[in-house]
């Protein structure tokens, strides 16, 4: 197995068995209703704010990589739903599914032996896609671990 073989085997498995965090199916598996729109105690956001976070960050990052028309979101505000928007349990699967569909999607990219990991994007300004999948994973490894955390706070896990 050669060096970038070895490279796409690595990155497949902390999408596909993360080292460092739990999936998300794990994470949000039997998720109570009632706790979607609860922010626990001393938090500013609550469970859904935190996992439609998780889900735009991710798709805006998987976006930039492979479109090359990406138009750069506004940070905050376009990364986190308005404190005044409450989902719906519908909405909820929504995210975890669109979640999934990015992590499809990233996986697919890593797995195309055309990949070149340390190219530059073209449309960005120096990044690699190899930047790009390690920010994604670190990213949705610490706010994961803070769902979990959250969950634990509201009583809801076991």
């Amino acid at each position: 197995m050669n060096n970038t073989e070895q490279l796409r085997k690595e990155l497949l498995g902390y999408l596909e068995k993360p080292h460092t965090h739990g999936p998300l199916s794990h994470i949000v598996k039997d998720f109570p209703e009632r706790l979607i729109n609860e922010k626990p105690a001393g938090l500013p956001y609550s469970f859904w704010q935190m996992l439609e976070h998780i889900r735009i960050s991710q798709f805006d990052m998987v976006d930039f990589i492979r479109n090359p028309n990406y138009k750069e979101m506004e940070w905050p505000k376009d990364y986190w739903p308005a404190d005044s928007e409450k989902a719906t349990m519908k909405m909820w699967n929504e995210s975890v599914k669109k979640y999934n569909e990015d992590v499809d999607a990233l996986r697919k990219i890593i797995e195309d032996p055309k990949t070149d990991f340390f190219a530059p994007i073209p449309h960005g300004s120096g990044q690699t896609i190899f930047r790009e999948v390690i920010q994604i994973v670190d990213h949705a490894s610490y706010h994961l671990g803070e769902l979990l955390v959250m969950r634990r706070v509201a009583g809801d896990w076991k």
